[in-house]
C-alpha cells in the first residue's frame, strides 16, 4: 500500500516536528538540537526528571515536557532511541542540586543507552536514579518483568513523580515513588491495522488475513493474540480481565484507567472502550477514581489502542490532582 503523509524530506524528519512543536509551543518548551527543555525548569529548585526515546510516537514522549511532568526530554529519530552523550548532557543540564530522575521505557535501544549514561553520570559523581517502565503483560510474567516492554503507563507515572519532587521529596524518594507506580500498573495492547514507518513507508507488522491481535507492540511486534474483530465490550473484557488478573485488583480497589489510542483508532471509538472498561470493572467492586482517553503514545497511523490499568490510593490521586501545564497534558 502506498504511503501517503505529509512530509517533506525523510532524512529531516525529526528536525522538522521538532523545530514545528517549538514553534506551536514556545511558551512550554524550548528545542536545542534534540533536546526538548521545559521553560519551567529555569527556576526548579527541587528533584529533576529527564526522559529519552524515538520519534514517531507524538506526543509522547517530548509532548510531556512541562511544569508537573518531565523537564527535559532527548528525542532520538524515528523509532530509535537517541546515543548516550546527549542523555548525558541533558542530566547534566536538568541538575539543579538535588539529583535527577532518569526514566526508561523497556526497550533494547533505550535500555543500551541507559545503561551507559549511568555509567557516564557516575564516573562524573553525579546523583542520578534510573527507573524503567516495562508493564507490557503480552510478552513475559510479572515473574519475569525484565522482558516486558514498557508502553503508555509510563506518561501517567511521569505526573506522579513530578509532583513528589514539588513536594519537596529526596531524590531516593522520588525514584521509590516511580517504581511503586510501575510496579503497580499494567498495559496491553490490541491492533486493527499495522503503522507504516514514516522514512521508508515500510509496514510494522503483517496482520494478514486476521482482523486484530491483541498483544501485538508499538513496533509490530507480535503478541500471540491474533483474532476475528469484536465488539468494544468484548474486546475490553478480554483486555481488562487479564490486567486485573495481573497487577491483581479486588474488589474494594481504586483504580486509574487509560484508553491510549495507536494512531488511527477515532475519540469515538476511544470513548465507547473507555465507558466499557468502567463498567467492566465497576461490576468487579473496582472504583475507577481517574483516567486518560486519547493519543498519548501513537504508532503513525497504527490502528488499534494500548489499555493501561494501575492500582491507585488516596496520595496517589492527591498527586494525581496537582496541576500541570504541557503541550498535551494539562491540569
Amino acid at each position: 500500500m502506498k504511503m501517503k503523509k505529509f512530509i517533506n524530506n525523510p532524512d529531516t524528519l525529526t528536525d522538522e516536528l521538532l523545530e514545528g512543536m517549538e514553534l506551536a509551543n514556545h511558551d512550554i518548551v524550548e528545542v536545542r538540537g534534540h533536546m526538548v527543555i521545559s521553560r519551567a525548569l529555569a527556576g526548579a529548585d527541587r528533584v529533576t526528571i529527564v526522559t529519552y526515546g524515538g520519534s514517531g510516537h507524538e506526543p509522547a514522549q517530548h509532548g510531556f515536557v512541562g511544569e508537573g511532568m518531565t523537564d527535559i526530554h532527548v528525542v532520538g529519530d524515528i523509532f530509535a532511541s537517541p546515543s548516550p552523550q546527549p542523555v548525558f548532557e541533558a542530566v547534566k543540564l536538568a541538575d539543579k542540586g538535588h539529583g535527577v530522575l532518569l526514566l526508561t521505557l523497556n526497550h533494547a535501544g533505550d535500555m543500551l543507552t541507559g545503561n551507559m549514561v549511568m555509567k557516564m553520570v557516575e564516573k562524573e559523581g553525579l546523583n542520578v536514579r534510573k527507573v524503567i517502565t516495562q508493564e507490557d503483560i503480552s510478552n513475559a510474567p510479572r515473574s519475569n518483568a525484565d522482558d516486558r516492554r514498557g508502553l503508555a503507563g509510563a506518561i501517567p507515572l511521569y505526573h506522579i513523580a513530578a509532583a513528589a519532587a514539588r513536594e519537596g521529596k529526596s531524590l531516593d524518594e522520588v525514584a521509590d515513588i516511580a517504581q511503586k507506580y510501575a510496579d503497580s500498573m499494567a498495559t496491553i495492547a490490541v491492533a486493527s491495522r499495522c503503522a507504516t514507518h514514516p522514512a521508508t513507508g515500510a509496514e510494522f507488522g503483517d496482520l494478514g488475513d486476521i482482523d486484530m491481535e491483541i498483544g501485538m507492540g508499538q513496533h509490530g511486534e507480535g503478541g500471540g493474540g491474533r483474532q476475528p474483530m469484536k465488539t468494544a465490550k468484548e474486546t475490553i473484557e478480554i483486555m481488562a480481565n487479564a490486567l486485573v488478573k495481573d497487577i491483581p485488583l479486588v474488589k474494594g480497589d481504586k483504580a486509574f484507567v487509560m484508553i491510549n489510542g495507536s494512531g488511527s483508532t477515532t475519540l469515538m471509538e476511544q470513548w465507547i472502550l473507555y465507558k466499557d472498561c468502567v463498567h467492566y470493572l465497576e461490576d468487579l467492586g473496582i472504583e475507577v477514581v481517574a483516567n486518560m482517553v486519547g493519543e498519548i503514545l501513537t504508532v503513525q497511523e497504527q490502528a488499534g489502542f494500548q489499555l493501561n490499568i494501575a492500582k491507585w490510593d488516596d496520595v496517589t490521586l492527591a498527586r494525581w490532582n496537582t496541576p500541570a501545564h504541557t503541550i498535551a497534558f494539562n491540569k
